[in-house]
């Protein structure tokens, strides 16, 4: 019953309460990264699987600038970050507007990370699971690690999650994940990961790699 109905539920009353709450911090929060990310705009979306696969548009804050050299290639992430950039990610503050995604029903609060779309075709059956629920803000992978994790088992926590829904596990996850970004546990501000398509091109191909995360929801346009 919580899985199929009271989850959205909760979802969308928190969805709409937090947002009421942090209206004046997104609205300082989109002024400031305007002016500072050079006109490349305050938001930032891209296209994500969501629940059995379907696409949405993830939201987030802009952290960097759309600078591109000579030849007009984007310059590298940590070129492009700014300064304002950086502490909206060390603080998390620039996963707030996703609060919009989960009161239109794309994401919940809790659940496993939206990755990218090209993704798709490299999942095994089992990491298939992480798409039979909706994609969250936070999640079990979340607060077992982040980014210190490898593909596998960060997929194989989405899977566990996936299986074993409950609000006492979600609550759990709220605690830990409000403790670690209080203490800004397991941030990396600029990651520079290899992108999970490529890596299981590799490891396909007999070689293997210490790599993790969502080089989730990176600022390049689509």
């Amino acid at each position: 019953m919580y899985k199929h109905f009271f989850k959205r539920v909760i979802d969308f009353c928190i969805a709409l309460i937090a947002l009421v709450c942090i209206s004046p911090i997104l609205l300082v929060v989109t002024i400031w990264l305007h002016f500072a990310n050079k006109g490349a705009g305050a938001f930032f979306l891209q296209e994500r699987p969501g629940k059995d696969g379907k696409i949405f548009k993830v939201i987030k804050f802009k952290s960097m600038t759309d600078e591109r050299d000579a030849e007009g290639n984007l310059l590298p992430d940590a070129q492009r970050l700014t300064k304002i950039g950086r502490f909206v990610r060390s603080t998390s503050i620039d996963e707030l507007p996703q609060f919009i995604n989960v009161l239109k029903g794309d994401m919940s609060l809790i659940g496993p990370r939206p990755l990218l779309v090209k993704y798709l075709p490299y999942y095994s059956e089992r990491e298939q699971l992480r798409h039979t629920v909706r994609p969250g803000i936070t999640g079990w992978a979340q607060v077992h690690g982040r980014n210190h994790v490898l593909w596998e088992e960060r997929f194989e926590y989405d899977a566990y999650y996936a299986e074993h829904i409950s609000l006492a596990m979600d609550l759990r996850i709220i605690f830990t994940t409000i403790k670690n970004v209080l203490q800004r546990k397991d941030i990396e501000v600029a990651p520079n990961l290899m992108d999970f398509d490529e890596y299981r091109r590799q490891q396909m191909a007999g070689r293997t790699f210490l790599t993790v995360e969502d080089a989730t929801i990176e600022d390049t346009p689509v």
